[in-house]
């Protein structure tokens, strides 16, 4: 049996791996200003990150139509794959699991669909553990089984300069959004239940970053771990913080990634963003 594994374009795979795992990408796409572009080829991040510091620019991002993922699917059938494991970015976060819900009834049973509860490498570890699965000969039902399991050893933890983008697209409380901006306190956050919560706020940005590299160590628990670092325009800043967290962990490190959040996510989350992404093998 041959299972496909499609995910979405907020899943940021390091270059690195391009064409290493046999994976298909439905692109979200981003609004800037009133002209839309697709996530990874139209738009890039550095433009969303120029838009958001203009301030007067309108920056919004929608999800793939159903139309988009029944299409997705249909090709895979077509070329011979026996099923399809949909892996998408929290529903908490994005419509993209609804509308990759509608499209699987659509098709019928050889679709499953999974909310990874997360995005960025969160979701690309899930996606990379179940397309690993499927090369190795999984049924559906075990690629499926694999990519929930994934999901339950990853941790998104990430840093921004302000909590008001994130307010300003609904993807974190008001109450949680003015702690955030009280005496310039520096918010650190995480993802829980497919939700993004404030974890930790210090008063700079040099104790941020430190105290990711903290909650990232605690987060790895005892064994073998990859790790994944994202930023926005800084990789300077991410390789220190990769290095940060790789000297912590010692031997236990498996695989390190670097790698630049796409335009999506960096609409929501504004310039200055710094993310670890911990995956417990």
């Amino acid at each position: 049996m041959t299972v496909a594994v499609v995910t979405d374009s907020t899943a940021y795979l390091p270059a690195e791996l391009s064409g290493t795992y046999d994976l298909t990408v439905v692109p979200l796409t981003v609004v800037i200003n009133g002209d839309s572009g697709l996530e990874g080829s139209e738009i890039t991040p550095t433009e969303v990150a120029r838009a958001l510091n203009a301030r007067r620019a309108e920056v919004s991002t929608s999800r793939p139509a159903p139309e988009q993922f029944a299409e997705a699917y249909r090709k895979l059938l077509a070329a011979g794959a026996d099923g399809v494991v949909s892996i998408h970015l929290s529903a908490q976060l994005s419509g993209t699991y609804d509308a990759a819900c509608l499209a699987a009834a659509e098709v019928g049973e050889q679709v499953r669909v999974v909310d990874s509860q997360t995005t960025g490498m969160g979701l690309g570890f899930v996606a990379l553990g179940a397309a690993t699965i499927a090369r190795e000969g999984g049924t559906l039902d075990e690629v499926r089984a694999g990519a929930i399991d994934h999901t339950a050893r990853t941790s998104t933890l990430f840093y921004v300069d302000t909590l008001e983008f994130l307010r300003r697209g609904g993807r974190i409380g008001a109450a949680e959004a003015l702690v955030g901006t009280a005496l310039s306190v520096k918010p650190i956050l995480h993802v829980v239940d497919g939700a993004i919560v404030l974890r930790d706020k210090v008063r700079t940005a040099g104790r941020a970053l430190a105290k990711l590299v903290d909650l990232a160590v605690d987060a790895s628990g005892t064994g073998e771990v990859d790790i994944a670092v994202h930023h926005l325009g800084l990789p300077d800043r991410a390789a220190a913080l990769a290095d940060a967290v790789s000297m912590r962990m010692g031997d236990r490190l498996r695989d390190c990634y670097i790698t630049e959040i796409g335009a999506v996510v960096a609409a929501h989350v504004g310039p200055g963003v710094a993310g670890v992404v911990v995956h417990r093998r």
